[in-house]
């Protein structure tokens, strides 16, 4: 039972999180955001969050197995691909700012004389969302990494081991009153 627990049901809990994590952040959002993000909705915005989510979706499964306990120690295989798919995470706010430039582009290259502000919002609005799925994708793939080096912290002091397999000593208690 300690083992399953130790193998599968802790590194599982840990993948979940991130999950939750960014439905919390989307879920505290106030709804006249969320409608207005999802009204104007991109192409670009499609990238980044298509793009996003595929990675997401890989480094939560490399984070699973690099938290699975194998033998005396974690399995480290996939490490490397763990921490350059992290590094990824850098380039979605600059997808955003391309979004934000066309945006401002768009916006300012189509205004001619006294133009309505509903006009003009219309214009800007590929700014926005733009900026908005290139940081919370930015947020959801630091995510994974982060979950699964915590996830082996804990999951290691449940189980005993130190991360390179060694047995967890424990120190005998002293007694700190006098004499014994």
């Amino acid at each position: 039972m300690r083992r399953t627990l130790i193998q599968f049901w802790l590194p599982l809990v840990f993948c979940v999180v991130p999950s939750l994590a960014a439905a919390l952040v989307v879920s505290t959002l106030p709804p006249i955001a969320r409608r207005f993000y999802l009204s104007h909705f991109t192409p670009l915005d499609g990238v980044i969050v298509g793009l996003g989510l595929s990675l997401f979706s890989i480094q939560t499964i490399l984070a699973f197995r690099a938290m699975r306990w194998c033998g005396r120690a974690f399995d480290e295989r996939f490490d490397r691909w763990l921490n350059q798919l992290a590094q990824s995470s850098e380039w979605f706010p600059l997808l955003g700012l391309i979004g934000t430039v066309a945006g401002i582009l768009q916006t300012f290259s189509s205004i001619t004389g006294s133009t309505p502000p509903a006009k003009i919002i219309q214009l800007y609005a590929p700014a926005i969302t733009a900026t908005g799925s290139g940081l919370f994708m930015a947020l959801l793939n630091i995510l994974p990494i982060w979950m699964a080096m915590v996830g082996r912290g804990l999951i290691g002091s449940l189980s005993g081991t130190t991360r390179d397999g060694s047995s967890v000593a424990v120190a005998p208690r002293r007694n700190s009153g006098g004499a014994s």
